[in-house]
């Protein structure tokens, strides 16, 4: 597994490296046969450390976990048994709910953009957007259950996704009320 440390104004030693390398191939190879990449990132925040990490599986998912101390290296282990609890969860749902998906998701590029926030002052004369950016966002082929695992297991609110069932863009996302949203607009006319 490629792994790859930063710090956010933190100087991160070859003690700290040689400490997350050898924690969290042993953590991640528990739950997953063939990570990818892990990227630890750490910074301070007033008075503690923070610590940030990000698994890349085979399998297409991504984990993210926080930890957040005193001290530099327990901030890195309150991430990781986060982390760890993660993977269990997702490993366990795999057994119970899924076949384990023996190749990768496949995904399939397709162009986002960045739109111009306009400001109240300023009425637009016409209704087109300026875009400022434009770049290829990867979007997943995957069930439901796993589109939802993988929003879980990233961490964001909202997963745009290929149903595997018939193909079409669907989206799961986190309502207010605690559940998850489903979109699937196939049977629109």
């Amino acid at each position: 597994m490629r792994i790859q440390i930063n710090g956010k104004h933190i100087d991160v030693g070859a003690a700290l490296t040689e400490h997350v390398e050898t924690h969290l191939n042993t953590a991640v190879g528990k739950y997953s046969e063939h990570p990818i990449d892990a990227n630890v990132t750490f910074s301070k925040d007033s008075h503690e450390f923070v610590c940030d990490v990000s698994v890349h599986l085979s399998t297409g998912l991504n984990a993210q976990a926080k930890g957040r101390a005193g001290d530099v290296y327990d901030s890195f282990e309150g991430a990781i048994i986060r982390l760890e609890t993660q993977l269990r969860r997702y490993k366990r749902r795999l057994k119970n709910h899924h076949k384990e998906r023996k190749n990768p998701i496949e995904a399939l590029g397709v162009p986002s953009y960045i739109l111009a926030s306009g400001s109240d002052a300023d009425e637009p004369e016409t209704l087109k957007p300026i875009i400022v950016a434009e770049m290829e966002t990867k979007v997943q082929t995957l069930s439901v259950g796993e589109a939802v695992m993988q929003m879980e297991l990233s961490g964001v609110d909202m997963l745009v996704f290929r149903n595997t069932t018939h193909g079409g863009v669907n989206v799961v996302h986190s309502r207010d009320d605690g559940n998850i949203g489903w979109i699937d607009p196939r049977n629109i006319k």
